[in-house]
């Protein structure tokens, strides 16, 4: 795991494709894992945020998730407990009107599936968002990320899909009730099960 994220964190393929985005950066690969994880969250991409503080879910997001998990920043960021690794691991940048591009195919192509060879003791997935959940469930997240989780039954407990953590989806949250009365429970306890993932109480939303 390790010699493999270092290669990660050398790539460069995006450098031309970063360069003409509206932020015009340079690539910075982000992702946290140890071979030892039991825990694997597959988020879409690092943000401006993690981008320039080179830690996964850095910000508010990476808050509420921990809320939803039940766990603090000690236990999140211990690689023993927690893989991180997003389906594209640079920042993709923004378009001309701001908006957040998506994360380069190329990228999940060229290195996702060595990497998780590389964790082979998960026993807990976590999807956040439509790339993550397509990409690993196929036809079954055809129906877009609302109907994904709202489908969480079949396939917890071993892997959740999550819509993403993003603060823009208070009103997701609002509308969807079931989500903070069924699935977090469940999910919680699905950490608890993962032996070696120390756990905390929920930090305050």
């Amino acid at each position: 795991m390790e010699k493999i994220s270092q290669e990660v964190r050398a790539c460069r393929l995006c450098a031309d494709r970063f360069a003409l985005t509206a932020t015009a950066h340079t690539p910075r690969p982000v992702l946290r894992a140890g071979a030892q994880a039991r825990i694997l969250i597959c988020g879409q991409a690092p943000g401006a945020r993690v981008h320039a503080s080179g830690l996964p879910f850095d910000d508010p997001s990476g808050d509420r998730l921990r809320g939803w998990l039940g766990v603090d920043r000690a236990a999140f960021y211990d690689t023993t407990s927690f893989a991180i690794v997003p389906m594209a691991f640079c920042f993709p940048g923004y378009d001309a009107k701001g908006a957040d591009l998506p994360p380069p195919p190329i990228c999940a192509a060229t290195w996702r599936e060595e990497v998780l060879s590389a964790l082979p003791n998960i026993r807990l997935t976590l999807l956040i968002g439509g790339y993550a959940q397509r990409w690993h469930l196929g036809a079954a997240a055809k129906g877009g990320v609302t109907r994904t989780v709202a489908g969480w039954r079949d396939h917890a407990p071993a892997l959740f899909p999550l819509p993403h953590p993003s603060w823009r989806n208070t009103g997701w949250l609002k509308r969807n009730p079931w989500f903070e009365a069924d699935v977090l429970p469940a999910l919680r306890a699905a950490v608890r099960a993962c032996d070696g993932a120390p756990l905390a109480d929920p930090p305050a939303p």
